[in-house]
Order: C-alpha cells, then sequence, then structure tokens
C-alpha cells in the first residue's frame, strides 16, 4: 500500500460527509491530506465541486462502508443525518425515511418515499435493494422531494448506489473478512482493457455463516447469512462522441431470517403455555405450521428464511452531439421473493407469514443536456416504465383459524418530462429552475383476503391514477470564494397505491404531495482544515399516506393504508469535516426534526370494537381528532467519525473510530417506545508502505448495546414482540491489490 493511496483513502474518509454528489475525481490540496479537499460533482447534471451544488446531500465513499459496517442499504440509518430503515418486521422489505417522510408497510407492491438507484436505475420496488452490497465506488443520499434530475418522483429524497467502473488498466484484487459466529465474506475483482476500445470489470462476491440467535426450545442456531452476487461491466468507446455501458449484475439471497424476542408475558391461544418475557439477547423460537409449509414448498424442519434471486441489466449509451449531451438508460429488472418468517417469538404458529413475489420493470430514460459554456446550462428528460408484481401471501394469526392467503397481480404504467436548468446571473448568483410532469396508472387484480379452507372468489379489478407536476425553484448565492448560502422551495409527489394485506377490499389510497421550503449553507474556513455545511427545512404535508384502520361490516377491523389531510415536518442537519492536524480527520452531523399532524379524523379502533357486538355487525365507526399529535419518528440523531493515520517503522497505519446516536421511537404497531441507543464501530488498519496488502482488525457495536429495529403488535399491544439487532462481533479482514 502506497503512500499516495493511503493520502487519497484519508481525504475519502475525510470528506464522507462534506455532502457531494455523483463524484467524478478528487481534487487533493496536498498529498498528506492536511486540507479538506473537493470533489467534482454533477449533482444538477454537470460538473461542479461540491461545495458549489445548493442541495442537501451526503455521501460515503465504497472505502469506507467496511468501517462503517455498511453491508446493506439499511446501515445508511447510522451514517446519514436525518434517515432511517427498516427492514419491516424483521423482514426483507425496507422502507426508508428522510426528514420524517417514509412509510411503515410490509407489502411489496407500493411505491417508496425515497427513490433509490443503482446506478442511474430506479429501483421501484425496495424489497429488490435487499442484496448484497459490493464493488461500491460510493453512495449518496439526497435530501427533500426528487423529480426534475431522476427517473421516478419522490417525496423524501433519494439513494444513489454507484459501483465501479471498468479501469483503463489491468488490475484487480479481493477482500475476505471473518468474524463473530463463524461469519465470513469475500469478495474479489478483475478490471482493465479487453481489446483497444473496450473495457471490462467481473466482480463476484459471497457472504456465508454468522448465526448469533437460537431457538429458545432446541438450542437451533438461526441467522446463517448465504448471498452470492456477480456482477459484469462493459465500457465501449464506440467512436470518439459515443460510449456505450452495459451492466449485468445476478444476486441470491438464501439467508435466514430474523428471529423475535417476547417484550412482555405470551399466552398461546390455546392456553396451554405462557411464556415469560424473554430476558436473553439471544434468544427466539419458531415452527411452521404444516399447511403453511405445504404451500412455500418447505419442510416443516424450516427456519425463517428467504430465497430471493434478481437479476439486472442495463445498457447505457452517451452521444456528444456538440452542443449537448444524449444519454440513453434501458433497463430490465427481474425480481423473485420467497420469504417465511415468525412473527410471534414461539414454536406456535401465531403470528407468521409467507410471503411471495414475481417482479418485472421494464424501463427507459432519455436526457438532453446542454455541454456548452455561458450563464444558461438546461437538462431536459423523459422518462418510461412498465411494471408487473404478481405477489401476495400467507398469514396465520392467532385470532383465525385457517391459513390466511391475500394474493394480487399489479401492473404499472409511468411516464414523466422533466427539465433542470440553471441561470448565472452574475459572478455571485445562480437561478435554478426544474419541473416535471408525470403521469401513471395503476392497476390491481385482486380477491382480497381468503381463509381455508373458503374458496378464493372472482378478483375484482381496483384502479388508481396520478397526474401531477413538481418542480423546484432555487437561488444560491456566493457570499465568500469559500461560502455560499443557498435556499429553494420545491414540490413533490408520491404515488397512491392499494393495501394489500389481510384486506376484503384493495381500494386505493391517494397520491402524497410534499411542499419542501429549505435554506442551507456551505464554507470551508481556516484554509480548507474546516469544512461546516448545515440546512434547515419546513414540509408542508399533504395527503401523508400513513397505517390506519377501517371496518368492514362483516369482518370488522382491517389495517388499511390511509391518507391524513394535513401535516407538518421541520428541522435540519449540521455536517462537520475538519483536519485539525496532518493525518488525523473529523466528521460529525446532527440532524433533528419534529412533525405533528395538522388535521387528521382518525378511526378509533377501541371505541369502536366497544361500540359494536363482539362478533359484529360493526355498524357503529367512532372517530378521533388526532390533530396536534406528533409524527412518530425519532427527531434527534448524531454521529461522527475520527481517523487518524499515521507512519511507523516502514508500516502505514489507521486507527478509526465511528458511532451514532438514535433516539428513541414511537412504535405504532406495539403501542410503545422503542428506546433510543448509541453505537460504536472501531477498525485498526496496519500495511507495509511498499507493499499491496493490507489488513485490518474490527469490532461492531463495540460496546455490546442492545438495541431494537421494529416492534410487532399483531398479536395486541399486550403481547408485542420485538426484532433485536445483533451485539458486538470482531474480526479481522485483508485486503489485497495486484
Amino acid at each position: 500500500m502506497t503512500k499516495a493511496f493511503l493520502a487519497s483513502t484519508a481525504s475519502l474518509i475525510a470528506l464522507a460527509f462534506s455532502g457531494v454528489a455523483h463524484a467524478e475525481e478528487v481534487a487533493l490540496d496536498d498529498p498528506q491530506a492536511t486540507r479538506v479537499g473537493d470533489i467534482v460533482v454533477t449533482a444538477q447534471r454537470r460538473e461542479q465541486a461540491s461545495q458549489d451544488v445548493g442541495v442537501s446531500l451526503s455521501i460515503i465513499g465504497g472505502q469506507t462502508l467496511d468501517e462503517r459496517a455498511i453491508s446493506v442499504v439499511n446501515d445508511l440509518e447510522n451514517a446519514v443525518p436525518n434517515m432511517e430503515v427498516d427492514s419491516q418486521f424483521g423482514g426483507g422489505q425496507p422502507q426508508f425515511r428522510i426528514r420524517g417522510i417514509g412509510a411503515r408497510e410490509y407489502s411489496s407492491n407500493n411505491a417508496s418515499t425515497v427513490g433509490v438507484y443503482v446506478d442511474e436505475v430506479a429501483h421501484p420496488y425496495t424489497v429488490t435493494t435487499q442484496g448484497a452490497l459490493f464493488d461500491v465506488a460510493r453512495m449518496e443520499v439526497l435530501r427533500g422531494p426528487q423529480g426534475t434530475l431522476y427517473g421516478r418522483n419522490t417525496t423524501g429524497g433519494a439513494v444513489n448506489v454507484i459501483t465501479n467502473a471498468p479501469t483503463y488498466y489491468l488490475t484487480g484484487g479481493f477482500n475476505a473478512e471473518y468474524g463473530s459466529y463463524d461469519r465470513y465474506k469475500v469478495e474479489g475483482f478483475v478490471s482493465g482493457p479487453i481489446t483497444e476500445k473496450l473495457l471490462g470489470r467481473l466482480v463476484a462476491t459471497t457472504e456465508q455463516g454468522g448465526a448469533w440467535q437460537y431457538h429458545r426450545d432446541t438450542g437451533e442456531a438461526l441467522g446463517e447469512a448465504d448471498k452470492l452476487a456477480i456482477r459484469g461491466r462493459l465500457t465501449w468507446d464506440a467512436t470518439d462522441n459515443t460510449t456505450v455501458d452495459l451492466s449485468a449484475t445476478w444476486q441470491q439471497d438464501n439467508s435466514d431470517g430474523l428471529g423475535f424476542r417476547l417484550l412482555g408475558p405470551y399466552r398461546v391461544a390455546d392456553g396451554s403455555i405462557t411464556y415469560p418475557a424473554d430476558t436473553a439477547w439471544r434468544i427466539t423460537a419458531w415452527q411452521i405450521a404444516p399447511d403453511m409449509a405445504a404451500v412455500a414448498g418447505l419442510g416443516l424442519d424450516a427456519k425463517p428464511q428467504r430465497d430471493n434471486d434478481g437479476f439486472d441489466l442495463s445498457l447505457r449509451i452517451k452521444s456528444d452531439l456538440g452542443f449537448a449531451d444524449l444519454t440513453s438508460i434501458s433497463a430490465y429488472q427481474t425480481f423473485e421473493r420467497n420469504e417465511y418468517n415468525d412473527w410471534d417469538g414461539t414454536r406456535f404458529a401465531e403470528s407468521d407469514v409467507y410471503f411471495y413475489n414475481e417482479i418485472e420493470v421494464l424501463s427507459q430514460e432519455l436526457r438532453l443536456s446542454s455541454n456548452i459554456g455561458g450563464p444558461v446550462q438546461w437538462m431536459v428528460g423523459a422518462h418510461y416504465a412498465n411494471e408487473s408484481n404478481d405477489g401476495g401471501f400467507y398469514t396465520r394469526f392467532r385470532s383465525i383459524g385457517g391459513l390466511i392467503n391475500t394474493a394480487y397481480a399489479q401492473d404499472v404504467e409511468a411516464f414523466g418530462l422533466f427539465t433542470h436548468n440553471s441561470w448565472q446571473v452574475s459572478d455571485r448568483l445562480n437561478l435554478i429552475a426544474g419541473l416535471r410532469w408525470e403521469t401513471e396508472e395503476r392497476t390491481l387484480l385482486s380477491a382480497g383476503t381468503v381463509t381455508a379452507p373458503a374458496i378464493s372468489p372472482a378478483p375484482t379489478r381496483y384502479e388508481t391514477d396520478l397526474s401531477e407536476f413538481s418542480g423546484r425553484l432555487g437561488l444560491e448565492y456566493d457570499l465568500t470564494d469559500s461560502a455560499m448560502l443557498y435556499a429553494s422551495i420545491s414540490r413533490g409527489v408520491k404515488s397512491g397505491g392499494f393495501t394489500t394485506y389481510n384486506a376484503t377490499s384493495a381500494t386505493p389510497f391517494k397520491p402524497e404531495t410534499v411542499i419542501a421550503y429549505e435554506a442551507g449553507i456551505k464554507s470551508d474556513l481556516f484554509d480548507n482544515r474546516l469544512r461546516l455545511n448545515g440546512a434547515v427545512f419546513y414540509y408542508d404535508y399533504r395527503d401523508q399516506q400513513v397505517q390506519g384502520l377501517e371496518y368492514d361490516r362483516e369482518t370488522g377491523r382491517l389495517g388499511k393504508i390511509t391518507n391524513v389531510p394535513e401535516s407538518s415536518i421541520y428541522g435540519g442537519e449540521i455536517e462537520l469535516t475538519w483536519v485539525p492536524v496532518d493525518g488525523l480527520s473529523i466528521t460529525q452531523n446532527l440532524g433533528y426534526k419534529s412533525g405533528k399532524y395538522e388535521k387528521y379524523d382518525a378511526i378509533d379502533g377501541t371505541a369502536t370494537d366497544a361500540a359494536n357486538p363482539v362478533d359484529g355487525p360493526w355498524d357503529i365507526i367512532i372517530t378521533n381528532d388526532r390533530s396536534g399529535e406528533r409524527l412518530g419518528f425519532p427527531k434527534l440523531n448524531y454521529g461522527g467519525q475520527v481517523a487518524y493515520d499515521w507512519m511507523f517503522k516502514g508500516w502505514d497505519l489507521r486507527a478509526e473510530t465511528n458511532y451514532n446516536y438514535r433516539d428513541e421511537l414511537y412504535s405504532v404497531t406495539a403501542s410503545s417506545i422503542i428506546d433510543d441507543y448509541w453505537l460504536f464501530n472501531a477498525n485498526l488498519t496496519a500495511g507495509p508502505s511498499d507493499a499491496n496488502w493490507r489488513v485490518s482488525l474490527w469490532s461492531r457495536n463495540l460496546f455490546d448495546t442492545y438495541y431494537e429495529e421494529t416492534r410487532n403488535g399483531f398479536n395486541s399491544s399486550s403481547r408485542p414482540t420485538t426484532s433485536p439487532r445483533q451485539g458486538r462481533t470482531v474480526g479481522v479482514r485483508l485486503s489485497v491489490d495486484f
């Protein structure tokens, strides 16, 4: 490992929270990384220095993912301010929230409030993002409504995953990691020229082992990882003005699921056993019912598990037309989900679920961007997507005797036109204007919920559509050569959709919209040794999509996604990067947000149940005015990283720690508070200065902190269960470059 390599690594670490997107190259101030460097970015579809971009965003370089223990996209919540990502009830359906904008649901058919992109290709169903993160150049998080720059429209923000491109020189390498509970991960790549004008890159990774939970009755282990992924990329210089990039990724995840713990005493439905609250951290239990095992194609000894696989293919063509660059991105995705979870945490099938989905997405994007100098820069684009999502899930609940099946077939067709433009009014003032129009049609075929042995009725067709404008107006003003103020107002839209779990009716819920007001500052101080960026925001939130209730006259209470007429959220972020002395880099971030319902007349489930006969019919519906009630997200998070690089007797050394605090969270489904927590990770890396290898010792969750992700109250709030996160693990990592 050379001195230059170490200097570059230290600089990238220092930049981890400096607020950049679409990084193209690093501009170091000196080879010893004694200053906070800058990165050329294209956050607004043209090259700019990161500090000249008037948007709120964060980036994590690929080389820091291991240090921050980011192995799936969910882990971003411990590295980015005002962001949370939950695997809903321990399953494989992640839900993203940025600045409090985000949903909580475990079905896989609705659009996300946060757009997720891999190499500029949208993943409209977040369940497809749960595979291995590998060969990543950087991950970017943009806060606030998006739509004038990206393929899909969102209210919360965007997460961009950018993978490493083929290189013009022959290179290769691997990372091998081994840790607690016999978990190991190996990733290797080879990259370089194939012919004079054709470059290639091939990467493969596998992750195995790590079973850290155990069955309270049998002692059987749970939590084994079993992931495999392969990606190939080709870059062809077709002409002097045209470049073609082809990428193909295949992923398979056959890992165990997550077991649940009992938060309180649990008396099983037949009254034969009352379990005490679990005190052991790693304890859980499960048992699949014979009828569920039959429909899932599993044995009676099946653990909570996934059998998911996906294939992504994309073709990107960029051509210089002289006055503008024309970019075409064609993409095809397919994903199959088969996942069994046990949510009651016992050997009784009282809250179990088996998900199944077959997803196909075909998309096409065209962009034309100006590439000549002048005060006006522009970009226009169009995006088309055609999606099919056939699936559903089988469930078993203690209050219902038979196996429940909720099946659906969904089709989506969406088309959008967008433009993003800037006008340099003076040497210090720049104006930004973007606009998007999008139309969408969603259809769903579903017979609703059917409980065995009942025969499924003929499916009903449900439809919902969207035709909306969104956009952004902003300004950027340079106070000095190293400090910029920016402000913007933007409107974002998230699609409506269908509630597809345990409902007799899939009547659609409406789209939600956000009017976002934001102002911020970006500054470099003290001869570029200190970078301080900050932003404040206020959101006028309309038709917010939330988990609510409806009542069927014959069957009673049903969970359903509903719309809140008016809500509001306000808050801000501060991000700091500091190089106080040569070799020492410190990053800090702080996020705060608060929100409430402004107008919300919700069904009161407890009062409605009390007002009607126990066995129905449910004719009396009682509502409760929840206006003024706090929105259910953590208000505060704080995090950072401290790293020191030095040389000692021919060795390059690096000591690093990173940490994150997450405020308490109210769990709506379990009617309880999930406690706040601190997390710390640590790494020590060493390698000869003149060698191409390095070895690292690491610890994740260094102080063995107990913390929870979500809670489950499906068997009522008096019998809640929780999905715990893993305790302290330690290990070693070997990295070799050829």
